[in-house]
């Protein structure tokens, strides 16, 4: 079997996780591109490649259980196995004036929808993934969270957090938490999972204010990188560890 490691990013057709990709393939991954929209993938495959990483496009609506079984056949065929899986696709929400998401009128179909992307979805592809990643010597899985999902941080009036975003913020903290089931569950193995915290980052995801997703990919990459003493169910951004 080939040395290279092979790397599935998912919504890495822009923003952080193309970052990701194009970090991970510097380093000398296979990147399989997750992404929905076909044209994005294919540019981002193109562009990845001018920059000569080596990159492949995977279909991937990490919502639809039939787009994930296909994905997941794709990189068997294209691979035979998985080393490395960011879970990096992820939505907002609707917002409101302000960028805020009023627990008191919050519409459920949005808090459902960002459920189903933040959550349900990572669990749907790490799933998927499994048998694959299962093949590697080293599995790696990194899961896109936030700060805002620090119930900690958001409990204390001390820590800024920007505003308050009841649908968006719980799925971060729901993500954690699932972080932490699959780290038990993979106790004495050597799949390492863990969630990594970008900060704010100027992409569409934010109309464009924050620090650049090159900058922003770093604590992902190294997460998907680690030694096999490396940490795993813990949560970290730039600077370490960031409270539950």
């Amino acid at each position: 079997m080939s040395e290279t490691k092979i790397a599935l990013v998912t919504g890495a057709n822009k923003g952080v996780g193309y970052e990701i990709a194009a970090g991970l393939g510097a380093l000398g991954h296979r990147v399989g591109v997750g992404a929905r929209d076909e044209a994005r993938r294919a540019s981002a495959v193109e562009k990845l490649r001018a920059a000569g990483v080596d990159a492949f496009g995977v279909p991937l609506d990490v919502t639809d259980d039939q787009s994930v079984t296909e994905a997941a056949e794709l990189i068997e065929r294209q691979a035979g196995r998985l080393d490395v899986l960011v879970n990096n696709a992820g939505i907002s929400g609707e917002m409101g004036p302000g960028w805020v998401q009023d627990p008191t009128t919050l519409d459920l179909d949005v808090v459902r929808k960002v459920m189903e992307t933040n959550v349900i979805g990572v669990i749907r592809v790490t799933n998927a993934m499994l048998p694959l990643l299962r093949r590697s010597a080293s599995p790696r899985i990194v899961n896109a969270s936030s700060t805002v999902g620090s119930v900690t941080w958001q409990a204390d009036p001390n820590v800024d957090v920007g505003p308050i975003m009841a649908a968006y913020a719980p799925t971060k903290s729901y993500l954690n938490a699932v972080t932490v089931q699959y780290a038990r569950q993979f106790a004495g193995t050597n799949i390492l999972i863990n969630a990594a915290c970008p900060g704010l980052v100027a992409t569409d995801f934010t109309g464009g204010y924050g620090r650049p997703p090159q900058e922003a990919a770093a604590t992902a990459i190294r997460l998907a990188t680690l030694p096999d003493d490396g940490p795993t169910g813990s949560f970290f951004n730039d600077e370490g560890v960031i409270p539950w």
